[in-house]
């Protein structure tokens, strides 16, 4: 009986450590806007190879002269239109395409920078080969230099967060052109952590990024 009773208690403490093993595997984690489009607009499908996101990374200082920049390319995404203005959006980015621009003549710093990039201590593109960015309001803004502000959810390395963008939105002749103002993210609120050891400098938190669309009505 105490051999019967035994293999159950051990049989319940492995249950419970493989429970929290998964949770630990699992690192999804949502704090998203609720949408409140209806999405009953006309469906215009993301032109990918005039579509990108620009990023920047800083160390130390943020300036030109300690920055990479570079750019990554969206996998698919659609956007729609109704009574001619943009109502929603939702944009797929392949991550495994995230390279340097400004490493681009010096192939070797290049492939090292975008090898880490990619790597673990970063973006981890094996485990999370891409990013979205989901659009759930869309308002006029009368004032600065932009002419629409994008609330949405912004998901990468499986955790989604609220980021509002200011954008400039176009809608004419079947195409619809979204550029939105450089905003600054916290990349540690993403799981992206990783820091160099001081006498290499500090990595800032901020990455900036501006999304760049360009989607065509869907025939």
């Amino acid at each position: 009986m105490k051999k019967v009773i035994t293999m159950s208690v051990i049989s319940a403490i492995i249950a419970a450590v493989s429970l929290v093993s998964c949770g630990k595997d699992k690192p999804l984690i949502s704090e998203s806007n609720e949408s409140s489009i209806t999405k009953e607009g006309n469906v215009y499908e993301l032109d990918t190879l005039n579509s990108r996101i620009e990023w920047k990374g800083f160390k130390v200082v943020k300036s030109e002269n300690t920055s990479h920049f570079g750019t990554i390319q969206f996998e698919s995404g659609d956007v729609t239109v109704k009574d001619g203005k943009l109502e929603s959006g939702k944009f797929v980015a392949d991550m495994t395409t995230l390279t340097s621009v400004d490493l681009k003549d010096d192939t070797e710093q290049l492939n090292k920078l975008n090898s880490h990039l990619k790597s673990g201590d970063f973006f981890e593109t094996e485990k999370f080969p891409t990013a979205s960015y989901e659009i759930t309001k869309v308002s006029d803004n009368a004032s600065g230099d932009y002419n629409t502000l994008l609330d949405g959810n912004l998901t990468i390395k499986g955790i989604t967060k609220p980021v509002q963008f200011n954008a400039n939105v176009s809608v004419k002749d079947g195409e619809v052109s979204i550029a939105t103002e450089p905003k600054d993210v916290m990349r540690e609120d993403f799981g992206v952590k990783f820091q160099m050891p001081l006498a290499n400098g500090v990595i800032k938190d901020e990455v900036n990024l501006q999304i760049l669309v360009k989607a065509l009505e869907k025939k």
